[in-house]
């Protein structure tokens, strides 16, 4: 086909839309809807995948966790739960392995009160009270390990421990509203029924998701010792291990698994009575999520898409209908199949073309406005991939109406009335 023929049969599809408005834009209505959810749910999930890479790097790659059983393996075995609990000990002999920098071994209440047995209390200080404020015992290398960021005061030392000491030292969230507009450092708070002085408040901490609060924002930490007193009942440690560099993890893992073998006593035929993994244990877990959302982004979006489909193949056959007539006189002066063929199906192509951009610009808009409450970040990728999704279904859906207006008997159709 020639250029100037081309440019014609564009201006005719083109006019041959506007023509028919109303019509156009109800038939379209599915694959704005199907563009629209192409875009929102993929700039939501975008948004969330950037969260949780931004937590994961915040927490650091040279990190390694050590606990009785597996993070995220959903609910513990009864082998997981008899298994013998880590001690403080654990942790100080895995300072003097090779490559280690620091090691923090930790203890966190929970309360058996709380529903889902969640692990919270409340504290009180300055007249006031918070609730849900998580309680943790640390030693004076969890800041260093966890890369914890002062705002006001300092945090555990090796005297607190030695001592230990009745001070705290508390979250942001936790300082903010017992001690509003001043410092809560020298102010004293009551916890458990003991009176502790605060030495030092909590930056806020990162977080995967924006929006809302953190609750590792709602947290006081003790010196381990201390922690001891307050709730002789918990011995089960929690062992964060900081190394020197990534690329020695593997070599720390093998002396670390061979360390606590041989001090749980596990014998060479068992299997390891405690788990070790690092950062990526939480990519591994929201890869399985968003895997679940993907799925469901390209379920929702090909039902809408499909019933556009249907509806742009519908609307295109009355046309050929509507038009029998016109397409019998332009074959009678000299119209291939060729040409009709193309013109049909670029009015489908171009009508889902226009569905599509329509999309683009209300999953945009609601993206705009979703990202002030939630994370969201629109991925040109899947931009161009709605949109060209949406002119696909014109090609494949509008193929048979022009086909079927191609091969129309000319003399047949100027007989049609």
């Amino acid at each position: 086909m020639r250029i100037d023929d081309f440019k014609e049969t564009v201006t005719m599809a083109l006019g041959t839309l506007r023509a028919n408005k109303m019509r156009s834009g109800l038939t379209i209505l599915g694959i704005v809807i199907g563009v629209m959810t192409v875009i929102t749910i993929s700039s939501v999930v975008n948004g969330l995948n950037a969260g949780v890479e931004g937590l994961v790097q915040s927490l650091g790659s040279n990190v390694l966790f050590i606990y009785r059983f597996p993070a995220f393996s959903g609910r513990p075995t009864t082998e997981m739960l008899t298994r013998k609990q880590l001690n403080y000990d654990d942790a100080i002999a895995m300072r003097a392995l090779p490559h280690v920098v620091a090691v923090s071994p930790a203890l966190q209440y929970t309360d058996n009160t709380a529903p889902g047995r969640s692990g919270v209390t409340s504290i009180k200080g300055g007249g006031k009270s918070m609730q849900n404020t998580i309680l943790s015992g640390v030693s004076d290398e969890e800041k260093d390990v966890s890369d914890l960021d002062m705002l006001d005061g300092r945090f555990v030392n090796g005297q607190d421990q030695q001592r230990a000491s009745k001070i705290t030292i508390l979250g942001y969230d936790t300082a903010d509203h017992l001690f509003p507009g001043q410092s809560a450092v020298g102010r004293e708070v009551e916890v458990s029924g003991m009176i502790f002085t605060v030495v030092g408040v909590l930056d806020k901490q990162k977080q995967a998701f924006g929006g809302g609060t953190n609750p590792q924002d709602n947290q006081a930490y003790f010196p381990v010792t201390t922690f001891h007193y307050m709730h002789p009942e918990e011995l089960d440690y929690w062992i964060t291990l900081k190394y020197d560099d990534p690329k020695n993890r593997l070599a720390v893992q093998d002396e670390l698994t061979e360390l606590l073998r041989r001090r749980r006593k596990v014998l060479n035929e068992k299997p390891d009575n405690f788990a070790i993994f690092g950062t990526d244990v939480i990519t591994r877990l929201w890869d399985e999520i968003t895997g679940g959302l993907f799925l469901l982004l390209f379920s929702l979006s090909s039902v809408a898409l499909m019933v556009g489909g249907v509806g742009v193949m519908n609307i295109m056959l009355v046309s050929v209908t509507e038009r029998t007539r016109e397409i019998g006189v332009r074959k009678a002066i000299g119209a291939t199949k060729r040409t009709i063929l193309t013109q049909f199906t670029l009015e489908a192509i171009t009508l889902c073309a226009v569905g599509g951009v329509i999309g683009l610009l209300l999953g945009s808009a609601i993206v705009l406005a979703v990202s002030h409450w939630f994370p969201a970040v629109l991925s040109p990728l899947w931009v161009a991939t709605a949109f060209l999704s949406s002119c696909a279904i014109g090609l494949v859906f509008g193929i048979y109406p022009a086909w079927k207006a191609a091969n129309l008997d000319p003399i047949e159709a100027l007989r049609y009335e």
